[in-house]
């Protein structure tokens, strides 16, 4: 029995000796490509800082829009990583063939389980395409209003006015109503006045219109400031100004006016009615 056990261990220890001896006989063939792989990889990423830095440069030397700056940035990232894994992959000994099947199959397999959001990478060549907007321009998209911060492949970033963030995927920019308030750089100030009836009208025209002129934040270009009786309200007589101002001071201006205005019309003796409604009761 004990002969039997010694043969049986012999044999295990030798077929082990075998295994290690030929283990670490692939291991040394491997290890040069090991070494090739691994110096590649340090290289690929030390390339991949220097190239972007220098393409950083070159892009604000060359005062690109800052959104397709980030959207080449990112892009070339992700295709050097790519390339240099590959280079990797080929250095120790893994057949190109392999890793192009390996690639399309896993490019398959994700397009099937992304659609939505390869919806998204699509909108976002649209929107950098397109350019509806940029980075920094006060924007509002459906129900969300606020400064586009980022606008990546996926996603399009605002911050709203109270410092909330709100991601917005880009697939939905693409199919929503986009008004850009900062696109232009003249804005028309239009406001609405309520006089009484008993008030002279004319009189609170030259009102509103000398306090209108008299800031000087106020263009006359594209037109002269406007003020007219737009409506005969229920109420009170309904005056319109409108007036052309830089889309810097267009919040400022319109504050001050409002401001303004219901100050001056209380120095001259102009009432801003309340609504009213009359009951009639009928006696029986």
């Amino acid at each position: 029995m004990s002969l039997q056990y010694f043969y049986r261990y012999a044999i295990i220890s030798s077929e082990v000796k075998n295994m290690s001896q030929k283990f670490l006989s692939q291991v040394e063939d491997l290890l040069p490509n090991i070494v090739a792989a691994v110096l590649i990889l340090v290289c690929g990423f030390l390339l991949q800082r220097v190239v972007l830095k220098l393409m950083g440069r070159a892009l604000s030397l060359k005062h690109v829009d800052a959104t397709i700056h980030k959207f080449l940035m990112s892009m070339v990232k992700v295709v050097i990583t790519v390339i240099v894994a590959v280079s990797a992959l080929s250095a120790v000994k893994v057949p190109m063939s392999s890793i192009i099947a390996a690639i399309g199959t896993a490019g398959v397999a994700i397009c099937l389980s992304l659609k939505d959001s390869l919806s998204n990478v699509a909108g976002g060549f649209i929107i950098l395409l397109a350019k509806p907007f940029r980075v920094g321009d006060y924007v509002e998209i459906g129900k969300n209003e606020g400064t586009v911060d980022v606008i990546s492949i996926l996603y399009t970033k605002l911050n709203t006015i109270e410092n909330k963030a709100v991601y917005i995927p880009n697939s939905i920019v693409t199919k929503s109503a986009v008004t850009n308030f900062t696109a232009e750089k003249k804005r028309c100030l239009e406001l609405r006045f309520s006089i009484s009836y008993s008030d002279d009208h004319n009189k609170a025209i030259k009102l509103v219109n000398d306090t209108v002129k008299a800031d000087k934040r106020i263009l006359s270009s594209p037109a002269e400031p406007l003020v007219v009786v737009s409506e005969h309200g229920s109420n009170a007589i309904i005056l319109m100004m409108r007036a052309w101002v830089s889309t810097d001071d267009y919040w400022r201006t319109r504050w001050d006016i409002l401001k303004r205005i219901k100050e001056v019309f209380d120095e001259n003796g102009i009432t801003i009615p309340f609504e009213q409604i009359d009951v009639h009761m009928d006696k029986k």
